[in-house]
């Protein structure tokens, strides 16, 4: 929509099913991420991180679908950028 923290809100609230930036700068969502955990919702890094803040990727989503949601992205952008090894797709968007 254009903000991430209102992206983020939306995801928490289960407005969205999931929240996915490839471009991101953790001061955009940093609060987004503590609402949706305490919603119920996983955020991590597009590589599984805990800690998604500095990685550049963030992927919200609601626990049923997060870790299936994150495979497809993952092979969705090795695929376009074909590349088989793990990349920093940071510096791609």
């Amino acid at each position: 929509m254009g903000s991430a923290a209102i992206d983020l809100a939306y995801t928490a609230c289960g407005r969205f099913d999931a929240y996915y930036e490839g471009s991101i700068n953790a001061w955009d969502v940093s609060a987004g991420i503590i609402i949706v955990r305490e919603a119920g919702g996983i955020v991590t890094g597009l590589y599984g991180e805990e800690e998604p803040c500095f990685t550049g990727h963030i992927l919200a989503a609601n626990p049923s679908i997060h870790s299936a949601l994150r495979l497809i992205i993952v092979q969705k952008m090795t695929k376009i950028i074909g590349c088989t090894e793990i990349i920093d797709l940071h510096h791609f968007f």
